[in-house]
């Protein structure tokens, strides 16, 4: 079962006095790129998070936010006094002004508010830790929703790619014969005598050249993989990626040998399905 790298998760944990928030969103990228939000006080804590997210998301531009509510009575940020009144006799210098005025101007500058710094609790770091497992619940819960409509696409898709792979196997013989016929019109043409066995010996070389039994067969086994790793247990988005690649590999070797419009038609076909493949695989884990 694949899986999308897309998701999005959230979880709350309600503590006496403090409410905490998890979210989690995460969107393509080629490896883990983890951009932590959190309040200053829990930084200490960022490193061992971030190990926790990333061990549980694999892959993706994730932006994860911890958010911490005071719900109790009691705060720990307060009014700096010190700095507050020192900035409004600064102020009373440069502009005259009622003190009420000269407050909310002062409180919006640096260091106008002081927080006390407080060790995180083990109970509420546990609480964290649960808050932010049930949002890594949640964001792969929404990546296995996402990754189930992708693989739907994929199957489909690689369900039409094998049909138009049968009508190039189907319409080849009439290619090759195509081709023989405008060899020999080309050469009555000339109006020169030819000698016969070496004019076959020259037409079965370039039929050779032409020919595209191998790209078929290769082709026809790189789509059973794919099919076959999509279905596998985990989630192989570069691996699908790399047989995308090869798939694509011969559906160009066919186009290039083609020579037969009704076949270069079918190609142009199969080069848009797998476009459409591509473009999704970059959203797969």
């Amino acid at each position: 079962m694949i899986q999308s790298m897309t998701g999005f998760g959230k979880h709350v944990v309600q503590l006496p006095n403090k409410k905490i928030t998890v979210e989690i969103k995460s969107l393509n990228s080629k490896s883990i790129d983890l951009n932590a939000r959190m309040p200053s006080s829990y930084r200490e804590k960022e490193l061992e998070l971030r190990k926790l997210v990333a061990n549980s998301l694999l892959r993706g531009k994730v932006d994860f936010n911890l958010y911490v509510e005071l719900t109790g009575d009691t705060t720990s940020t307060q009014v700096n006094e010190v700095a507050v009144k020192q900035y409004m006799n600064q102020l009373k210098k440069i502009a005259d002004g009622d003190d009420l005025r000269l407050l909310e101007m002062a409180l919006r500058f640096p260091d106008a508010m002081k927080t006390d710094k407080e060790d995180i609790d083990e109970m509420e770091y546990e609480a964290i830790k649960e808050a932010l497992q049930g949002a890594l619940v949640e964001i792969n819960e929404f990546r296995s929703e996402e990754g189930s409509v992708l693989e739907k696409d994929f199957l489909d898709r690689i369900t039409s790619l094998n049909d138009l792979l049968e009508e190039v196997i189907i319409i080849d013989p009439s290619r090759q014969a195509t081709i023989r016929e405008r060899l020999e019109k080309a050469v009555q043409d000339l109006k020169a005598d030819v000698d016969a066995n070496r004019f076959e010996q020259e037409l079965i070389y370039y039929l050779e050249k032409y020919d595209i039994t191998e790209e078929k067969v290769r082709l026809a086994n790189h789509l059973d993989y794919f099919s076959k790793t999509l279905m596998s247990d985990d989630s192989n988005g570069k691996k699908l990626g790399f047989i995308s690649q090869e798939i694509g590999r011969e559906i160009n070797t066919i186009g290039s040998k083609a020579n037969f419009a009704p076949m270069q038609q079918i190609v142009v076909q199969m080069k848009d399905e797998l476009e459409k493949i591509k473009e999704q695989m970059l959203n797969v884990l």
